[in-house]
């Protein structure tokens, strides 16, 4: 349904989009028009000025002297237009190119203006006329008007064809007007003159022709009021006697009146080149008008079917929307409620007990394909409410077998230390006994395996006592449960009596911490014991400090989330490396509110861990009891400096980590864990 609707949706915007941007086209083509009929205007307007100092340049060549004024006037003109014209990279360049001369042409002329010979004079002149009619014709090729068939509206072409045709015509009757200016101051044609001339005239006629092909009648009638003046007819009558005179006879001709006569003729046509561009100019002005209404009319279409589009999307997307909302609820509900509530219940339910909901009926509405979309999350949440069954069996089925397998090992561990124990009272014999010590040390070992089995399973305590014991003994009793005992280091413990139901967890959770930091440091370095109470908080802690590898901030982050039992690391889904940090996960939760492990680098490189326990797991103290016969190493006490600055230390770490929150679980670490 999405795809019948956009692809008609896409056309008709893209459709709309071409429209409009034909249309802002045709805007800008319009304006540009008009800038370059003005542009045009004013290059004719410099030709209009050259063209008249180039006829009088060529009369005073001649010999005519009366020229001198008018062409000094000239002159200014021609300069006060280039000035103008400065801005016009184009025209810029072709002064640049063809007028550099100018003022070394200008001083010549002036110069040889007087020069006797007759043979010189009209060299200079066929020199001059040539250099002003080279520049004329450079400032027409760069007439912005010059091109006219890529114009789309014919009236606007022929407009800027005739205004094309009108200036080579108006240059052809300016070139004569100068060419015979010179040869009537002179009385006579001299070399390539009359050759000239007759180019000329052949080219203001073609031009002229071409005029009349693309003029108006407002145009035509204009263009023969200025060849209908008296000035006009006596210029006629003045080219007639030039064309008598071509084998080179002397010519009876006033150039001043002849100059006056052309001028006149040349200031009709400049007349007559204006009002054609002014129809020009008129015309881009009535195009461009016209194609901002159509833009605007385009624009406020487009706007008008982009709100239909708009309205017709919104409706198409609501019809589609609202069923997939339905269905993202209903997906959302399964997953984030019924899904886990199901599971949940289905742990907790005995096995023969175990029901299975019914899926969500409800119909969502909406297409066909929706609906099947529903069928198949219906689909979805009973197999997945069945394998969570299966998952939650096979779970439970694991945790008792393993908490089972966990008792008779801890009841075959309790048989064996007690057979172990009578025969270390009937021995007399002091390497025997010896050994029979070291066997009682690892069947107290085996026997702290099984209680961590028991403790991942969820079981209860393994060994529970109701008389309190001393820091001290805990202390001892956890190193007598690790491998390498002789490598930890009791220093000073502050008396402290820890309540009997606490006992054995704490002497449990310490002997995980002494393995985890035997099992990560050097062979030749000690693993050191700190207790000491704290008085402002009521609190007493236990620090396990090693020298070894040490953990990354990110790794150390990870396991203080196991050690708090925050962590997202299941027992039966978390790698054998971290079950330790899950043992003392979980002995810490079952210390109850207030029991904290917490992780710190040791000063010097490897990690510390600290155990506080809160104020109701202390009970008062008063002489210490033996706890057991097995043996442990003699508390030791490191020098008083180094003890005072890690006791600071650790006091320091406490006040941080009470400060901020429980560390969240992250992904599981490969380093520093315990075994």
């Amino acid at each position: 349904m999405a795809v019948v609707i956009t692809v008609p949706i896409c056309l008709l915007l893209t459709v709309a989009g071409l429209a409009v941007y034909g249309r802002a086209e045709a805007v800008g083509d319009a304006r540009t028009t008009r800038a370059e009929v003005g542009l045009s205007l004013r290059v004719q307007a410099l030709v209009h000025q050259l063209q008249r100092e180039r006829g009088l340049t060529n009369g005073l060549l001649g010999g005519e002297e009366g020229y001198r004024t008018q062409l000094a006037t000239t002159r200014k003109r021609v300069d006060t237009a280039l000035r103008a014209m400065r801005s016009e990279r184009d025209v810029e360049a072709v002064v640049q190119r063809d007028l550099r001369r100018l003022t070394a042409i200008r001083t010549a002329a002036d110069r040889n203006a007087g020069e006797k010979s007759t043979t010189a004079r009209a060299a200079d002149r066929t020199a001059t006329l040539t250099f002003y009619t080279t520049a004329v014709d450079a400032l027409n090729a760069v007439d912005p008007v010059a091109d006219t068939a890529t114009r789309d509206d014919r009236q606007l072409r022929d407009g800027l064809a005739a205004l094309r045709e009108l200036a080579a015509a108006k240059e052809s009757v300016a070139l004569e007007r100068g060419l015979l200016n010179g040869v009537f101051a002179d009385g006579a044609f001299h070399n390539r003159e009359y050759l000239t001339f007759t180019e000329v005239r052949a080219t203001r006629v073609a031009a002229l022709t071409r005029f009349r092909q693309v003029a108006t009648v407002p145009q035509l009638t204009a263009l023969t009021r200025a060849f209908a003046t008296k000035d006009a007819t006596r210029a006629t009558a003045y080219e007639s006697r030039a064309e008598a005179a071509a084998d080179g006879s002397a010519l009876r001709a006033d150039a001043a009146t002849w100059w006056d006569a052309m001028t006149v003729l040349v200031d009709d046509l400049y007349a007559v080149q204006q009002t054609v561009g002014d129809d020009v100019r008129d015309r881009s002005d009535q195009l461009s008008h016209d194609a901002e209404l159509a833009l605007a009319a385009y624009l406020f279409a487009g706007a008008l079917m982009a709100t239909l589009v708009a309205a017709l999307a919104a409706f198409a997307s609501r019809s589609l929307t609202r069923p997939l909302r339905a269905l993202a609820e209903a997906a959302h509900d399964v997953a984030r409620n019924r899904l886990p509530a199901t599971v949940a219940r289905i742990q907790q339910s005995p096995r023969d007990q175990v029901e299975f909901p019914e899926a969500q009926t409800q119909p969502l509405g909406g297409a066909a394909e929706i609906a099947e979309v529903a069928d198949s999350l219906r689909q979805v949440e009973q197999t997945a409410v069945q394998l969570a069954a299966e998952q939650a069996g096979l779970r439970r089925n694991t945790t008792e077998s393993l908490a089972n397998l966990g008792r008779r090992n801890q009841n075959l561990v309790r048989r064996q230390l007690s057979l172990i124990t009578r025969l270390e009272r009937q021995e007399l014999d002091p390497d025997a006994l010896a050994e029979l010590f070291e066997l009682d040390h690892l069947a107290t070992r085996m026997r702290r395996n099984a209680e961590s089995l028991l403790v991942l399973a969820g079981q209860n305590p393994p060994r529970p006592t109701a008389a309190p014991a001393d820091g001290l003994e805990v202390v001892q009793s956890a190193v007598a449960e690790v491998e390498q005992y002789r490598r930890v280091l009791i220093a000073v413990v502050e008396p402290v009596r820890v309540r009997g139901h606490a006992v054995a967890d704490v002497a449990h959770l310490l002997a995980e911490l002494l393995e985890n930091g035997l099992t990560f440091s050097p062979p030749t370095e000690r693993v050191e014991v700190h207790g000491w109470y704290d008085t402002e908080d009521d609190t007493y802690s236990f620090a396990v400090v090693d020298h070894g590898v040490g953990m990354s901030p990110a790794d150390k982050e990870r396991a203080e989330a196991r050690l708090s039992g925050s962590g997202e690391d299941a027992f039966l889904a978390a790698p054998t490396r971290f079950l330790g940090h899950l043992v003392v996960g979980r002995l810490a939760q079952r210390l109850g509110e207030g029991a904290k492990v917490h992780l710190f680098d040791t000063p010097g490189g490897g990690l510390s861990a600290l155990l506080v326990l809160p104020g109701r797991l202390l009970a008062p103290t008063h002489p210490p009891q033996p706890l057991s016969t097995t043996p442990t190493p003699t508390p030791t006490t490191p020098p008083a400096p180094a003890v005072s600055a890690l006791l600071n230390g650790f006091r320091a770490g406490v006040a941080r980590a009470e400060a901020r929150s429980t560390p969240r679980s992250t992904p599981r670490s490969t380093q520093g864990a315990p075994s």
